[in-house]
């Protein structure tokens, strides 16, 4: 009987404490009551939530939130580096427009012969061109300039003709002075004259020649011939017979000239034919042809002191 009370006890305590726990469990789960003008107390359940919030994710569990002990520098911070910009470049002076046609010594003064587009010129020390090139220097192997708005120098190279142009003694002797050395020497100038008709119909082609008459050789001669572009144009420039085995060039100035630079293969003594050219008359009028410069080079390298012709005139009649 007593064994039976004993059981029936534990019984009804086991009863009694599982109600206890579902009554306490129930109580958590509902809201505290709220009175009037006081705040609500959080529920268990709703702080629980935020103390786990708080915690660390389990990411960023065991990584180091920053480095207090970590090792530093007391040196004083790098200085930045200036931004460095391209400085412009610097302006030079454009290509040469001139080509060396020639170089001559008239009376130890030595010159050179320019040509530009359809332009030749002689030109010495000192001189300058187009408002923008003074010639610095001349040497017997290069011609220097001055570009003026850069004060730069620029050369070039002296190709061809080198050539001693004396004073011939009949202009020496009109003029006053004494004869250069090398026309003193000489007493047989060489003959320059023209051939050619005195009359010509326009829009008729007609050839003029320049002959020459030396007792010298002959080696080699630069010169330049004067026209009237209004009367006349040139259609043709050939070599005569003293330079058909030698070098020959030339450049026609279509506002009237013409520039020539010759060599002979076979210097020798001669009464030939210098340069052949080929007009055509434009209109009517009397027309003019001129020999502006020449320089004779003899086959010792000596100038050959020469008389020029008279001015060639022809008549074009329509």
């Amino acid at each position: 009987m007593n064994k039976k009370r004993i059981r029936i006890g534990i019984a009804l305590t086991g009863v009694a404490v599982v109600a206890g726990a579902v009554a306490l469990l129930y109580t958590q789960g509902q809201p505290a009551p709220v009175t009037q003008g006081s705040r609500a107390a959080p529920s268990a359940q709703t702080a629980a939530e935020e103390r786990f919030a708080a915690l660390p994710s389990r990411q960023a569990i065991g990584k180091a939130r920053g480095e207090p002990f970590g090792a530093r520098s007391w040196a004083p911070p790098a200085p930045k580096r200036p931004q460095v910009v391209a400085a412009p470049p610097k302006p030079t002076a454009p290509p040469l427009p001139y080509r060396i046609a020639g170089q001559v010594s008239h009376d130890g003064v030595m010159q050179v012969v320019l040509a530009r587009d359809d332009r030749v010129f002689t030109v010495r020390e000192g001189e300058t061109l187009d408002n923008v090139y003074r010639i610095e220097s001349i040497t017997p192997d290069a011609v220097t300039f001055v570009y003026l708005p850069l004060d730069e120098r620029q050369q070039l190279a002296v190709g061809g003709l080198r050539l001693e142009m004396a004073t011939p003694p009949a202009v020496a002797r009109a003029n006053g002075t004494p004869p250069s050395p090398a026309a003193a020497g000489n007493t047989r100038p060489a003959q320059l004259r023209w051939q050619g008709p005195k009359q010509v119909k326009a829009g008729n082609d007609f050839e003029v020649t320049l002959k020459l008459t030396s007792a010298q050789p002959v080696r080699a001669l630069p010169l330049q011939l004067d026209y009237d572009a209004k009367l006349l144009e040139p259609v043709a420039v050939r070599p005569g017979e003293l330079f058909a085995e030698g070098r020959f060039t030339y450049r026609v100035n279509p506002n009237g000239s013409i520039f020539v630079g010759a060599s002979a293969g076979n210097a020798a003594p001669t009464d030939a034919d210098f340069v052949v050219v080929t007009f055509r008359p434009l209109r009517s009028g009397d027309a003019e042809l001129r020999l502006s410069a020449v320089a004779l080079q003899g086959a010792a390298g000596r100038a050959i002191a020469h008389e020029s012709p008279a001015t060639f005139r022809t008549a074009i009649v329509q």
